[in-house]
């Protein structure tokens, strides 16, 4: 799937601009992260492996990323791995709750005939004291108690509400009826794809989408907190069918090795790196960004002049 001129052994890690999409339930002033959105919009996300991201960075700069997958599918996404990056990796800034929303599992979004369903995950970075997260259905609450419960206006009720902390991992299986409050700031990794059923939005005049999200919502799912797991130079999140998601923390003048087996991209997290492939030039890669590693580079030598904490997320590759 590689275009005229794009061998897979010259290809090299690329950094992409992010995306910043307008949310009534977001902030005006996203620092430190950014210091500019482009819009007087308050921001809710922050896309950096959107299909609409531009590559702001070597043989690739000034397409997207969609643009770029389908062109060079192979050799960035390993091969068999079709002609769409499979992460969408955001940065969420909810200054409101979140509608309470569900998204479709893979075989109710193939039956609406969309690619992919929405499993997700969130990496607290900020938290302020008295954070919480809407994570399911209380115990023992139906399908029908649902419905009634929005009708009245009391969907909130019937959530349970979790508090989290700066450092937590969440896992939002598909099904899973949830919402977002305010006071945190979340690194979201989840398959790509924005299907959204919103069952309820504190009369913000969105358009709800009632009979598809009650159709997609589980009573029961396997959503909640993930206990970290310390690796051989970093830890692990969270490893699950759809995403695999590592941290590391870089000392001032280290340099780490860093393997992506697939379709996969680092993010930074705080301070200052560098990303280079074998005998590739370095890219930066600052805090907010994500820096393409395509899968025929293989691995990547992350280096920080000053210190600094960045992950990796990346899919594994399923055996057939």
């Amino acid at each position: 799937m590689e275009s005229e001129g794009l061998e897979s052994d010259g290809l090299r890690p690329f950094r992409l601009v992010p995306w910043f999409s307008p949310r009534p339930w977001g902030r005006l002033d996203l620092r430190p992260w950014y210091s500019e959105t482009g819009t007087t919009e308050p921001v809710g996300e922050a896309w950096l492996t959107g299909p609409q991201c531009v590559v702001e960075t070597g043989e690739f700069a000034g397409r997207t990323l969609q643009q770029v997958t389908a062109e060079a599918g192979d050799a960035i996404l390993g091969e068999g791995g079709g002609a769409e990056f499979p992460l969408l990796v955001k940065l969420l800034f909810p200054n409101e709750k979140l509608s309470v929303q569900v998204h479709p599992d893979d075989a109710m979004a193939w039956e609406l005939g969309q690619p992919r369903g929405k499993t997700e995950c969130w990496y607290v970075l900020e938290a302020k004291t008295g954070a919480t997260i809407a994570l399911g259905l209380r115990e023992g609450v139906t399908v029908d108690a649902v419905r009634a419960a929005i009708g009245a206006g009391k969907l909130e009720e019937l959530l349970e509400w979790v508090p989290v902390e700066a450092g937590e991992m969440v896992f939002v299986d598909a099904g899973t009826v949830h919402s977002i409050g305010p006071g945190v700031v979340l690194l979201e990794t989840q398959q790509t794809s924005d299907a959204t059923f919103r069952l309820y939005d504190y009369g913000r005049g969105r358009e709800l989408h009632l009979e598809l999200g009650l159709r997609a919502l589980k009573t029961r799912t396997a959503a909640g907190k993930v206990s970290p797991r310390a690796m051989d130079g970093f830890t692990r999140l969270i490893e699950q069918r759809y995403f695999v998601v590592d941290r590391y923390d870089v000392a001032a003048g280290d340099e780490v090795i860093v393997p992506v087996d697939g379709a996969g991209c680092v993010v930074g997290l705080s301070g200052l790196t560098t990303v280079a492939g074998e005998g590739c030039e370095a890219v930066e890669l600052p805090m907010g960004r994500a820096v393409v590693v395509p899968a025929s580079v293989g691995e990547v030598r992350v280096k920080s002049r000053v210190g600094a904490s960045f992950v990796r997320c990346f899919a594994p590759v399923v055996a057939e």
